[in-house]
């Protein structure tokens, strides 16, 4: 299995705090594990996805939603507690992979030929033209 996509100074660079080194191998390895769920091996660029979802369960694992300190207040969106991969992070592991998105299907047969020609009953009048 090949080396982790984030290194621990990636994830203290992207919070902007010093962390524990041993705390932030794992869950970056956990954020790794459930990334890998989606879509295996990771594409380029997965790194981006790796970290957003181990700074977010770095930085807030209980999933706490309001806090208030004396006149400072913040509040977050709900969310669940622990590591967890939003529905945008999934579809863009998705898209880095070359899955989702538009494509087409050829549904002719292997060994079709072209079309037959076009009857000349099938011609407009020349009013149409």
């Amino acid at each position: 299995m090949p080396g982790p996509v984030v290194e621990p100074q990636h994830l203290a660079d992207f919070l902007g705090q010093d962390i524990q080194d041993d705390r932030a191998r794992l869950i970056i390895a956990q954020a790794e594990a459930l990334c890998r769920a989606v879509v295996d091996p990771l594409p380029d660029g997965a790194s981006a996805v790796v970290l957003s979802v181990a700074a977010r369960a770095y930085a807030n694992p209980q999933g706490i939603q309001a806090e208030t300190i004396g006149p400072y207040s913040v509040h977050r969106p709900p969310s669940q507690a622990g590591l967890y991969m939003t529905r945008d992070e999934r579809r863009s592991l998705k898209l880095m992979s070359g899955r989702g998105g538009a494509y087409t299907v050829n549904t002719t047969p292997p060994g079709a030929g072209p079309p037959p020609p076009r009857p000349a009953s099938w011609d407009l009048p020349w009013w149409y033209a």
